[in-house]
């Protein structure tokens, strides 16, 4: 019976252990995404130094005035880009971990499959006719997301669907995407503020305005992905298995791919034609957590945001005076770690 004891309180010591990890990651993600927010906000140009602004924000706290340039530089520059930065961040990552699940392919990212791409030339195609219209803008995101989607899940279904083909059929009609956007900026170079900030993603002209759509749909969007993360779950099962317990796997895997699409625009529609993050962050959290899907999404949400936070952190310090467009970072971290997938799980990938 002695002996009986600990074999039996194994499972549960492991249970808590497990539980003090999870909740170890969880304190990790939300202490860092509050410093990263307090840096965003108070590190930046001579015009308003580390030590300006959180005086301006003592000031503000106590009820007194602050200058005017202090305000602006705060509430109408850094603060829109911070919410920014942090909503897209949490909608492309958690967009590339449902698509990775969902095709059952860690290579599968809104980037990499043409969902941003697609977004992007839309985006473009409608603001030429509504130039003022943010709703214009949402729709046209949302449009050319789905037809994306749409357009490679036919190329691939005709071509035999593996893991392979997807992502072939996603580079390539990403590729055609992303010409349509050089054609129609070459032709029209009036429908975008900034060409560079565009193609590569950016946080530089964002403002509240821009901030009124997309935010929204973003965390309606998420909500919806956790309340179906129970049927999505099956998937990691086989399609043959999640049948057999019920699962309507073509209706659940069109669901969350069109979500992913949601999500993947709505950022599009912020900050551009931003790419890597729907790809790095939901394969590290896969490789550390072997939680249900509704907690990896919540992951994602959290360390998407911290990420994307720092890296336009970074962009804005790295080369100061000078400011390095925060896609051009991510391209830096995203090519050499898509490259490592490649190479290391090759086997799994099927390649």
């Amino acid at each position: 019976m002695g002996r009986g004891l600990p074999v039996s309180s194994r499972p549960f010591e492991w249970k808590v252990e497990k539980m003090k990890n999870k909740r170890l990651i969880y304190t990790i993600g939300i202490l860092l995404f509050f410093l990263l927010c307090f840096l965003s906000l108070f590190t930046g140009t001579k015009a308003l130094s580390f030590t300006e602004g959180i005086r301006s924000l003592k000031s503000l706290f106590n009820g007194e005035k602050i200058t005017s340039a202090a305000k602006v530089i705060l509430l109408k520059i850094r603060l829109p880009r911070l919410i920014g930065a942090a909503f897209c961040g949490a909608a492309l990552s958690a967009s590339g971990l449902i698509l990775q699940i969902s095709l059952n392919n860690r290579l599968a990212s809104p980037g990499i499959i043409g969902i941003n791409s697609g977004s992007g030339l839309f985006v473009l195609l409608v603001t030429y006719f509504f130039p003022y219209s943010a709703i214009a803008r949402m729709f046209g995101a949302f449009t050319g997301a789905l037809i994306c989607i749409f357009i490679v899940y036919f190329i691939s279904e005709k071509a035999g669907v593996s893991k392979t083909t997807l992502v072939l059929a996603g580079v390539a009609v990403s590729s055609l995407m992303s010409a349509g956007i050089d054609i129609l900026i070459t032709l029209h170079p009036e429908i975008v503020a900034d060409k560079v900030s565009f193609n590569l993603g950016g946080f530089q002209n964002i403002n509240i305005k821009s901030l009124f759509f997309a935010p929204p749909i973003i965390i309606a969007a998420l909500v919806v992905l956790l309340m179906i993360s129970e049927e999505i779950d099956l998937f990691s099962l086989g399609d043959e298995a999640a049948y057999g317990l019920g699962l309507n796997v073509k209706r659940y895997r069109i669901l969350s791919i069109v979500i992913s699409g949601i999500l993947a625009a709505s950022a599009v529609s912020i900050c551009g034609l931003l790419g890597f993050v729907g790809l790095i962050i939901p394969n590290l959290i896969r490789l550390f957590s072997k939680n249900k899907i509704s907690e990896n999404i919540i992951l994602s949400i959290i360390f998407g945001a911290d990420f994307l936070i720092f890296c336009d952190l970074i962009s804005r310090i790295l080369f100061y005076p000078y400011e390095l467009p925060v896609g051009l970072f991510l391209s830096c971290l995203g090519s050499p770690f898509f490259i490592w997938i490649l190479i290391t799980k090759r086997k799994k990938l099927g390649v």
